[in-house]
């Protein structure tokens, strides 16, 4: 019996954590992973719903799944009333969030406080909206400010070509407009922490997605003003704040000096990276870390100046710092092997 009990389990777990690709499909795929019939699959299809874990909608071949939010609640709050992003969190979000366990709850504690006080600090705006849902599988979490938009604050305080250089800088880590009082950290390993982790502003879109290549920019329709960041994650993650600090620390000393630059982020639209001063781009506040990985994922190729840029002439001049490069394909290889060659 308990055998049968945990294959339910299974299935049912299986259907939770996959509805939202297959709405209109769960039950086939279901049937399809784990050798059972249409038959079976709907008793468990039935359960959860029974148990209000999901909801259904349409006619037979029509019907859409979808999961249910055991929680659904909205914030607004007037940064005029010098909120704290500690007593926002303690008094109004951990409560909403149940029974988690800790490693989840220190990944919200964290990611949480940091985005709405960056919004406190930096967003120059008058009010914040906090969003959060909760399913059976995960919780999702929105904060929405009218404030000057977090890529247009820092284009202008960092003197920058546009916007989506904005993107590239916060993707480094260590980014703060200001450094008297804040470390520059909290976007960076936040964004690292979650599931799915985003942000509009203006008229650009920064999306990261945990264990995928997936910083990224996108321009779409003009956000009317303000920051939206979305953060979403697994109710049941095995993830840990302290696995994702571990991971861009090296030395002796544990502190942040280690980062993954997607590469890709240097290139809008369709331009090539083939100039000097697109690697002057990539490489700015490269000092400030001891180890820098360019993961060249997406670049399907780079010129030689480029390349030179990077790899002899700031190479040259800061043999102190540890580059590397991760997922280049041969053409890409070979223009670096050719730089370096030089040095």
């Amino acid at each position: 019996m308990s055998k049968l009990r945990s294959r339910g389990e299974k299935i049912r777990k299986f259907i939770l954590t996959n509805v939202g690709k297959y709405p209109t499909d769960i039950a086939r795929v279901t049937a399809s992973k784990f050798d059972i019939s249409r038959q079976a699959v709907n008793k468990h299809l039935k359960r959860l719903i029974d148990e209000d874990c999901m909801t259904v909608a349409g006619k037979t071949k029509g019907r859409m799944y979808k999961l249910r939010p055991m929680v659904k609640w909205t914030g607004n709050y007037s940064l005029a009333d010098k909120l704290e992003e500690d007593v926002v969190w303690r008094n109004e979000i951990a409560p909403k969030l149940g029974v988690m366990p800790d490693n989840v709850v220190d990944i919200w504690s964290y990611g949480f406080t940091e985005i709405l006080n960056n919004a406190i600090d930096h967003s120059s705006g008058t009010k914040i909206i906090v969003q959060l849902s909760q399913s059976a599988v995960n919780t999702q979490i929105a904060l929405y400010d009218n404030g000057i938009g977090i890529f247009k604050k820092i284009q202008l305080e960092l003197n920058l070509l546009d916007e989506r250089h904005s993107v590239l800088e916060l993707a480094k880590g260590k980014l703060t407009t200001d450094p008297d009082r804040h470390t520059g950290e909290g976007i960076f390993f936040t964004s690292r922490m979650f599931d799915d982790f985003q942000i509009l502003s203006g008229g650009t879109y920064f999306s990261h997605k945990y264990g995928e290549h997936e910083d990224w920019i996108l321009e779409r329709d003009k956000f009317n003003s303000g920051t939206a960041v979305w953060m979403k994650l697994d109710n049941h993650t095995s993830r840990t704040a302290k696995k994702v600090f571990a991971k861009f620390t090296s030395g002796d000393d544990f502190g942040f000096n280690k980062t993954v630059v997607p590469v890709k982020l240097a290139q809008y639209g369709d331009d090539k990276l083939v100039s000097r001063s697109q690697a002057k781009r990539l490489i700015a506040r490269f000092e400030r870390f001891k180890v820098v990985i360019l993961d060249f994922e997406g670049v399907d190729s780079i010129g030689q100046a480029f390349a030179d840029e990077v790899y002899r002439v700031f190479q040259k001049s800061h043999p102190e710092i540890e580059l590397s490069e991760t997922n280049e394909i041969k053409s890409v290889k070979d223009m670096i092997l050719r730089a370096k060659s030089y040095r």
